[in-house]
């Protein structure tokens, strides 16, 4: 499939499909991988180490597949290729119970998973460039993806058992695969005279952006290794523990809808302190109230601002920031320094601090990383604004 050049004839239902796939993946994955591998009896510090086997991947993959993908100028086979092959790899993950299978297989899987959403990411925001916030009402169909299979992931893994979860993983991949054939190529310049990405990336309020991402990155870390295990600490069963990640999610997608209006009157700069205000208050309301029903579903609905306004503010702010010819590569450094630094140093850590002290250090330590992002972006970003 082929795209026309003019980005306003292009297609955004083939993105739109992608994101819902990927999405639902993270839907599955995200709330009940960590019960799956408690299950098979790992320790807190395995755990956090398999589970930042994801981050790790967005460390090493987009990085290099954004540079293939601005080198020779098609994002298309990248997409395909890397799909299809995630999905191989968790096949071979799925029947595996030892530590160093799942490790092994899990690497190669996450790997290949990270390398299209950065390119799709891109293509995207070419794509919707003439109309701010349009990209979130693409966007917002991942975020229907994840609440369609965290809700029914919890209702069938209690129905066929934690043990079906890596093969409903595999079931969602290959979806995923099929959705990635659909995604045209967006036809976009080839290197012009933009100068170095590193030159742009030396810019004060780059590294400002960055270092905002990080520490929101890091701070979700913990959030998603322990999250659903605290849930269960506390009392919450699994049907509870899926709902409560669509509540973050359901957020999530109004904030997307909104992005229009907000951005059209709100600097992305402000927006993004505000997204960082949000994960203090958030993250502390998990450290020392999670058994509160009602302030645990308060908690999940800041989501909408930690994640959802963070993340369409940073995609604006990189294609702001960044020449067009660097703009893939620029999206895959967006998520090594966030999704791969940032979550992988917050998981760690939290998996070396829960063992002793538990929700309330682990999720202390999330809110303090918000709060230096929140000095970051008022004095990197808003402050350098003036």
């Amino acid at each position: 499939m082929t795209a026309s050049s003019p980005a306003s004839s292009t297609p955004l239902l083939p993105f739109a499909g992608f994101y819902f796939w990927y999405f639902a993946f993270v839907g599955l994955f995200s709330p009940f991988w960590g019960l799956y591998l408690e299950a098979l009896h790992f320790t807190p510090w395995q755990i956090s180490v398999l589970i930042a086997l994801s981050t790790v991947a967005r460390i090493l993959a987009p990085g290099l597949w954004g540079w293939l993908a601005d080198r020779t100028g098609r994002r298309r086979p990248i997409v395909l290729l890397t799909s299809v092959l995630s999905a191989v790899a968790f096949a071979v993950l799925a029947p595996g119970q030892s530590f160093w299978w799942i490790f092994v297989t899990l690497a190669v899987a996450q790997f290949f998973w990270a390398a299209a959403l950065p390119l799709v990411e891109a293509s995207t925001a070419h794509l919707t460039r003439d109309t701010p916030g349009r990209y979130s009402r693409v966007r917002v169909w991942g975020s229907v993806g994840f609440v369609a299979f965290s809700v029914a992931g919890g209702y069938l893994l209690d129905l066929l058992s934690l043990a079906a979860l890596p093969w409903m993983i595999v079931a969602v991949l290959a979806a995923l695969a099929v959705a990635a054939s659909r995604v045209p190529e967006v036809s976009v310049p080839r290197r012009q005279a933009a100068g170095s990405v590193w030159d742009t990336l030396r810019q004060p309020k780059v590294m400002a952006l960055f270092a905002c991402c990080f520490l929101m990155a890091f701070a979700h870390g913990p959030y998603y290794t322990f999250y659903s295990i605290g849930l269960k600490a506390v009392g919450y069963g699994k049907e509870l523990t899926g709902w409560l990640w669509s509540v973050g999610v359901l957020s999530e997608i109004g904030i997307f809808l909104l992005m229009p209006r907000i951005m059209a009157r709100c600097s992305l700069e402000r927006l993004m302190v505000v997204s960082l205000v949000a994960a203090v208050l958030r993250f502390g309301l998990i450290a020392f109230c999670l058994s509160v029903p009602w302030l645990a579903v308060t908690a999940q609905a800041l989501h909408a601002f930690t994640f959802g306004l963070h993340h369409a503010v940073s995609v604006g702010l990189i294609h702001r920031f960044f020449a067009e010819p660097h703009h893939a590569r620029a999206q895959g450094l967006y998520i090594v320094a966030s999704f791969g630094l940032g979550g992988t140093s917050g998981g760690l850590l939290g998996g070396v601090l829960w063992p002793e002290g538990g929700l309330v250090a682990t999720f202390t330590l999330a809110a303090g990383a918000a709060l230096i992002g929140v000095a970051v972006g008022w004095l990197g970003l808003v402050k350098s604004k003036h």
